[in-house]
């Protein structure tokens, strides 16, 4: 690591197409801090397959998310931009997080009780997704971690498995920081809740002007006031309240005309980065990260002879 550099990680999930929320909640931040530090991107296959059981549509998300990063302003060539699965690191230190930890603990995950109130099979994986979210991020000695405020415990459980470890076998794991920008941290989606593909109130990223179109005429408006809360709401990621305040005040109930000018402010972000995204290949992507994912390994591979010492397995 460069002297004075601290180390940052963030991953998204190949579970189906990025939405804004997903920009403005881990992308926008890692990439304004990226160029200061020492930057890891991942591809979050092994957390797709909680709920993701297509394999045909898991290996078509895993590209897209290269050209997601991409696009969004990511580059290959000062962050390391890799796929989980192909670091086995992961896995070997997530196993053993598991054993440090007790069931109660894993228990009072947010994530896995708001899943399986929605409906998602309560299977096992899911259940231990936050110790596997731990390795993840404690395997490359992350200083920061840019996450959405609803993500704050899962910095809490990978803080208490690097704690558990290091009061079992010695000090070998830093404990990391989330970055949240607070403006910014949970995007609301088209139902006035937080922006999540599995509520599927979402806007797409890289959509076409008529998807982005659909999804913000579909925002859900209350008839009973002079500013429809829901499309402010959105609004306000992509202009703060001095910008927006004449255009409400000037469209008072007038919502058609204010989901309008949202779209159009979304555009204007989304277009450029759509085009650079349509210029990168399935062959750009496999390259940048199988190149990023050799990149991955070399570090985690000599996280884990740090690891298998400690916990004996080394001989």
């Amino acid at each position: 690591m460069v002297l004075g550099k601290q180390k940052l990680l963030t991953g998204l999930q190949p579970s189906g197409t990025l939405h804004i929320g997903n920009y403005f909640g881990a992308l926008k931040p890692f990439i304004g801090l990226s160029a200061e530090n020492e930057s890891y991107l991942m591809v979050a296959d092994y957390h797709a397959l909680t709920s993701l059981k297509n394999p045909i549509e898991l290996r078509s998300n895993i590209l897209n998310v290269v050209k997601d990063y991409v696009a969004a302003g990511i580059d290959p060539e000062k962050s390391v931009i890799f796929q989980q699965s192909s670091v086995h690191e992961h896995t070997e230190l997530a196993w053993i997080f598991q054993c440090l930890v007790t069931v109660p603990f894993l228990e009072l995950s947010h994530a896995y009780k708001d899943k399986v109130a929605k409906g998602l099979e309560a299977n096992a994986g899911l259940f231990a997704y936050p110790m596997l979210m731990a390795a993840d991020i404690l395997l490359y000695d992350t200083d920061i971690v840019p996450v959405g405020l609803d993500q704050r415990q899962h910095l809490e459980y990978a803080r208490e498995a690097a704690a558990k470890f290091n009061n079992a076998f010695g000090t070998t794991f830093k404990e990391p920081k989330e970055k949240i920008l607070e403006s910014v941290a949970t995007v609301p989606g088209t139902d006035g809740k937080k922006m999540s593909k599995s509520y599927g109130n979402t806007i797409p990223l890289f959509g076409t002007k008529d998807e982005i179109a659909k999804a913000v005429m579909s925002i859900v408006t209350d008839s009973t006031g002079d500013r429809p809360e829901n499309v402010y709401a959105i609004h306000k990621v992509f202009k703060n309240d001095a910008e927006l305040a004449p255009l409400y005040e000037a469209n008072k109930g007038s919502y058609k005309a204010l989901k309008e000018a949202l779209i159009e402010d979304i555009e204007t972000m989304i277009a450029p980065m759509r085009a650079k995204r349509d210029s990168v290949t399935d062959e750009d992507a496999k390259r940048i990260i199988e190149e990023g994912s050799d990149r991955a390994r070399a570090v985690a591979l000599a996280k884990m002879l740090a690891v298998r010492n400690a916990v004996g397995v080394a001989l």
